[in-house]
C-alpha cells in the first residue's frame, strides 16, 4: 500500500467512525471535496457534511488562495 493509499484509507475510516469531520478526513486523504464524497458514496458510506465542515473547507481554500 502506498502512503497515498494509506492516508486515503485512514481518512475514510476516521470519517466513518465520526472521529474526524468530513473536511479533516478529506484533507488527510488529500482529495478534493467532490472526489472524497464520491469515494465514500462508492463504498456506501454516508456523507456527514455540515456547516462546520463547510466553514473548515472554505477557510482551507482561502489559505490556499483559491477563494
Amino acid at each position: 500500500m502506498t502512503p497515498e493509499e494509506l492516508r486515503r484509507e485512514l481518512g475514510i475510516s476516521l470519517s466513518q467512525q465520526g472521529k474526524l469531520s468530513f473536511g479533516k478526513a478529506r484533507e488527510l486523504a488529500d482529495m478534493t471535496v467532490w472526489a472524497f464524497q464520491q469515494l465514500l458514496g462508492s463504498r456506501g458510506i454516508p456523507v456527514h457534511y455540515d456547516l462546520r465542515d463547510y466553514e473548515e473547507d472554505l477557510a482551507s481554500l482561502k489559505e490556499l488562495g483559491r477563494v
